[in-house]
């Protein structure tokens, strides 16, 4: 089957065709010398988004009652077909058709299916997987599952540890003044500053001499998992998260690599990929994607210190802000049920002992514990924090997004109409004790993987001090953050979710057949999960008072599935199917710029691609961002005219910086893979882009040089 005969292209566990059950199925179905290989291929390709173990993650579970539920009346030459299409995520059909078929055969005896003489082919007539496949794993080979090496990982990093020795010559210790009012020639920080703005005061490059912009070196970082780096800069060195838990740093201005840190372990094909380290006196903090917290020396590269954040299978990979001497960080794959529940915590920068744990799924007895229709705490999925809160010094707070409950829909989960908290809500934080000040819930009891867990940017308009943010349902929202009391919200894109937003309350309705939703059942969502809005974040530009914003559209009819309501059950549980969105002409791509103080769209621009960095914007009044079709382009802030553009080695992706070295400013950016809905969209529905399956790199452009 050809790609463009296929109806719509799906994300999760779902089919492109289905067949009625067989009357009489044979025995055996593949061979078991296929599974093995299909379960190393799956270990290597599948398992970073659906477990080692195929109890789900980032993508649903794939053995068990959600497997059944969505694929039992499907073909295997269905399952198959999908795969081979849209497998895996960021570079669908990059395996041969023979190893499709052993993840085919591996996936079958993973949910009961029996072996036997003939090995599973493509061509074989088409059987209703219920009819050969009862969900149920044989005894100890999920077990088994878990332990197979990640082949393909592990190539990628054969030797771990401190693999390149050296000293930063003449580091200067990062203080707190430092990371209140950092330096214009540094980026010390996830989006430069505790506000959040992703703003550089320098303003050498300008609208007039932007298009002179030429590259002044390259640096080639490591392939697999994904890349959505922020290059972070300090004392002439770039400190660069790489896969693999791998730190970097390299001197800004030859481009030369000082010392190298793979921390590990190996990551895999899709994920794996760290947001951002933070800085402060002589150590880098990285978070890593296994939940754990390292403090490196920032002039050796070595091991200071090592805390867990959380057991498997929990992660991270939204980077980290430090405050008062403690790192605080948020914690992600919660989508299981298990044990713990997702929270923030912070650690003492200089010991790596923990000092505060902050629940944001609301536990049992506790207030908010009677948000969740009365469901255990082990039933209580999701409520992660994937990307790294900003800080108001002022106010000593701090503000953290929380992404959805999960199983994504509310039929899977069971939750009723309740409001799940502190899912899709904004929190107000104490950094020093943890205690909640206030929190805002943006859409209570949230339903389709819309979540709300971005920026939160942090901006003055006069004597208010506001907090806007933006997430998947594209809703531009202005709260008070001294109080939380919402103030204004603006759609800034096509939705069809919700009927109503109460312009008093920022409260919103969802459509009736949200509400009345019922596993099994197809739900159009316009946004889909790609956003909207999602981890490419937003620039804030003072001297413009203008917030220029990614955005994605493209839409997805959701199908929730059952689920098993135990330890390890759970899951996204939901299928996909994409198009595009209504009004758009098949443009995925929108950049949007809005004016802060009367939230006033002031202009924006369409394209085929979506954009895969966040915006950076300067006081030169140039704002830069990069698309998936490999374009990275400058634009001028006031009116969104491109102005200069280049077309890099892969999708231009992560999250650009500017800095200045010897009186010349720097613009920095990488290239790469991986990185969820975003990517995953358009390489389903953007058939005509081509990319290659390496290419994760760092780029540093400047002005001529002149004599």
């Amino acid at each position: 089957m050809h790609a463009s005969k296929v109806l719509l292209l799906i994300t999760a566990a779902a089919g492109l065709a289905g067949c009625g059950p067989g009357a009489h199925a044979p025995r055996g179905y593949y061979t078991t010398a296929q599974a093995q290989a299909g379960q190393s291929a799956y270990a290597s390709a599948c398992a970073g988004c659906h477990g080692v173990a195929l109890a789900g993650g980032a993508g649903p579970a794939l053995t068990g009652m959600p497997f059944m539920s969505a694929w039992g009346q499907k073909s295997t030459r269905a399952l198959y077909e999908y795969l081979a299409l849209s497998m895996p995520v960021g570079s669908p059909g990059s395996l041969s058709p023979s190893t499709y078929a052993a993840i085919t055969a591996f996936m079958l005896e993973a949910n009961g299916a029996h072996s036997g003489p003939q090995a599973f082919a493509a061509t074989d007539t088409p059987i209703a997987i219920a009819a050969i496949a009862s969900g149920q794993a044989p005894e100890g080979l999920l077990a088994a599952a878990a332990l197979t090496p990640r082949t393909r990982a592990s190539r990628l990093a054969e030797r771990w540890g401190l693999t390149v020795a050296g000293t930063v010559a003449n580091y200067v210790p990062v203080t707190d003044a430092m990371l209140t009012h950092p330096s214009d020639d540094d980026w010390l920080m996830y989006r430069r500053n505790y506000q959040g703005w992703s703003y550089s005061p320098l303003n050498q490059i300008t609208r007039r001499n932007v298009a002179a912009l030429q590259l002044k070196w390259a640096w080639a970082m490591n392939e697999g998992g994904a890349v959505e780096v922020t290059p972070i800069v300090h004392s002439g060195v770039i400190f660069l998260s790489n896969t693999q838990n791998t730190v970097q740093a390299l001197d800004a201005r030859t481009g030369e690599l000082i010392w190298e840190n793979r921390i590990g372990p190996a990551s895999t094909i899709t994920y794996g990929g760290t947001r951002s380290l933070g800085l402060y006196q002589n150590l880098v903090f990285v978070a890593t994607y296994d939940a754990k917290l390292h403090a490196l020396d920032a002039r050796t590269g070595k091991i200071v210190w090592e805390a867990v954040i959380d057991g498997p299978p929990k992660g991270e990979t939204g980077g980290v802000i430090v405050i008062h001497g403690k790192v605080l960080v948020g914690l992600m794959n919660c989508d299981n049920y298990s044990a713990t529940n997702c929270f923030i915590s912070a650690f003492d920068a200089m010991t790596g002992q923990r000092d505060w744990t902050f629940h944001t799924t609301a536990l049992v007895g506790e207030p908010g514990g009677d948000t969740w229709n009365g469901l255990p705490n082990l039933l209580r999925g999701g409520a992660d924090t994937w990307i790294a809160g900003t800080y108001d010094p002022d106010l000593n707070t701090t503000y953290w997004g929380v992404a959805q409950a999960k199983p994504w829909m509310r039929a899977s989960r069971k939750t009723g109409d309740a409001a799940t908290l502190y899912s899709s809500s904004t929190l107000a934080l104490d950094p020093d004790t943890g205690r909640l000040k206030w929190y805002f819930q943006h859409a209570s009891g949230e339903s389709l993987d819309l979540d709300e867990v971005f920026e939160r940017v942090l901006i003055d308009h006069g004597d208010q001090r506001t907090l806007m943010t933006i997430g998947k349902a594209g809703i531009l929202w202005k709260l008070d953050r001294v109080t939380g009391k919402f103030l204004d919200a603006k759609q800034t894109l096509f939705q069809n979710v919700y009927s109503n937003l109460d312009a008093t309350t920022g409260a919103l309705t969802y459509r009736q057949d949200i509400l009345d939703q019922k596993t099994g059942e197809w739900i159009a969502s316009c946004p889909g999960p790609e956003g909207g809005h999602d981890w490419q974040a937003t620039s804030y530009n003072p001297p413009t008072d203008l917030l220029i914003i990614p955005e994605s559209q493209s839409c997805v009819l959701m199908q929730g599935h059952e689920v098993d309501m135990k330890l390890g059950g759970g899951g996204t549980a939901a299928s996909q199917q994409f198009y595009f969105m209504p009004g758009t002409h098949r443009n995925m791509g929108k950049l949007i710029a809005y004016r802060t103080r009367d939230m006033k769209e002031m202009w924006s621009f369409q394209q085929r691609s979506p954009f895969l960095t966040a915006v950076l914007s300067t006081a030169g009044g140039v704002a830069f961002v990069g698309d998936f079709d490999r374009h990275f382009k400058a634009v001028d802030v006031e009116s969104g005219k491109v102005l200069w553009q280049t077309r890099l080695g892969n999708g231009v992706q992560g999250h650009p910086v500017s800095f200045s070295l010897d009186g010349k400013q720097y613009i920095a950016v990488t290239t790469g893979l991986g990185g969820g809905s975003p990517v995953e969209k358009p390489s389903a529905l953007l058939t005509e882009v081509h990319r290659p399956a390496t290419g994760q790199q760092l780029y540093v452009f400047g002005l001529p040089d002149t004599n």
